[in-house]
């Protein structure tokens, strides 16, 4: 059977006369609204109207400065090329993308469509506040909260009452040791007294940026033992994230991708005995609880019962907000340390984590980084099984990219 050849137009307004042609590879499988990214040249940094022969816009190209190129490629079939080259007569886009603003300690990032400016996540930077009569031995940062859904509604928890230290979206260990001790960078607020002995500080702000396909940050963080009230030191972290918002057609989600790289502080390791829990840490929405509110669905197929301390690709965690359904699932990267990852589906509340350590006792070695990735599919409506499935295939498996 031939195989279908779609030409598109790529209007360049800072390339040279020679046209260069962008072929965009499909997989095994048909993908709508794929993520597409690839190295450009630099000189193409900027915006980049994709168009059809007939001048409808297709879609929209992003170039950061380092020659990181971002499209959203609408629909493309099982084995198809879809080409796209430049033309210059290509008609503008419409304003619409994805913003960033600083305020205080936070950023807040927000989608414009049509005149509409909806909100996407917040990245707190800096430890936040606690709330009214909250110990402030509960104040923490280096999170995402709150993040919501294409229609609204707020998908993730603060300090709840039950657990002062869950924080939206987070990443830390609980059982540990360093050099003769044992940091809880997990459990704020749980040593004698109720002190803080340890905790995951932000550091910096390395760069921020918004635009019409993709925005996101750069960030570092540090955790930090407190061994006789003295602060040491145990891993650097950087974070890298990513949205997206997939507004169009049916469906509507917003995508964000973190990457987590940790690195030893010093000359000592981490070690990370066997545990159930510590690693990636989502707490869901205070309507979620008590926790017969809130339903739980893996890769698997297995209910938040079944499938606490099974291993999986991928996990959703949702439930009634305002009265309508929403929820989140969390794709793992197949590159992940122990991937299909161990999975802490928590019995008495809307949280969840993912757990390397599960599997056995580890460790993070002096230079060695330990790398964890991760994509988050927050949408309205319930759990879509077969929805989620194939958006883990398209981030497992990103479709290839050749210039000619």
């Amino acid at each position: 059977m031939m195989k279908l050849l779609l030409p598109f137009s790529l209007a360049f307004t800072t390339l040279a006369a020679a046209p260069i042609q962008i072929t965009v590879h499909g997989g095994d499988r048909a993908q709508k609204r794929t993520i597409v990214t690839f190295t450009a040249p630099k000189e193409w940094q900027g915006e980049h109207t994709l168009s059809g022969r007939d001048g409808t816009v297709v879609s929209t190209l992003q170039v950061n400065a380092e020659g990181q190129a971002v499209i959203i490629v609408p629909q493309i079939g099982a084995g198809e090329n879809l080409r796209f080259q430049e033309a210059p007569s290509s008609p503008p886009v419409a304003p619409s993308g994805l913003t960033v603003e600083k305020a205080g300690d936070a950023l807040h990032f927000t989608h414009l469509q049509e005149g509409k400016k909806r909100p996407v996540f917040d990245y707190q930077m800096a430890a936040g506040p606690v709330p009214k009569g909250v110990s402030e031995v509960f104040k923490h940062g280096a999170h995402l909260h709150p993040v919501f859904t294409p229609n609204g509604k707020l998908v993730t928890g603060n300090h709840p009452a039950d657990h002062r230290w869950h924080r939206g979206i987070w990443i830390a260990w609980t059982k540990t040791e360093f050099e003769g001790g044992h940091p809880d960078f997990w459990n704020q607020g749980k040593g004698p007294d109720g002190t803080l002995t340890a905790e995951v500080q932000f550091q910096s702000l390395v760069k921020s940026w918004g635009g019409p396909v993709q925005a996101g940050f750069i960030s570092h963080h540090r955790f930090v033992d407190r061994p006789a009230g003295k602060e040491k030191a145990v891993l650097d972290e950087t974070w890298e994230a990513t949205a997206y918002a997939l507004t169009s057609g049916d469906s509507p989600a917003f995508i964000l991708d973190l990457t987590s790289t940790q690195t030893c502080a010093g000359i000592s390791p981490l070690k990370l005995p066997t545990y159930h829990y510590g690693g990636l840490g989502v707490r869901g929405h205070a309507q979620w609880d008590p926790v017969d509110q809130v339903t739980m669905l893996t890769s698997n197929g297995d209910d938040r019962k079944k499938g606490d301390s099974t291993k999986a690709k991928w996990v959703h965690m949702g439930g009634a907000v305002e009265g309508q359904a929403a929820g989140m699932a969390i794709l793992i990267h197949p590159s992940n340390f122990r991937f299909p990852q161990p999975l802490r589906l928590n019995p008495k509340n809307p949280q969840l984590c993912i757990a390397p350590s599960q599997d056995g006792d580890w460790s993070i070695e002096p230079g060695k980084p330990y790398v964890s990735k991760y994509r988050f599919l927050i949408t309205d409506g319930p759990a879509e099984a077969a929805s989620i499935e194939a958006a883990w295939e398209s981030y497992a498996q990103p479709l290839k990219v050749t210039l000619e």
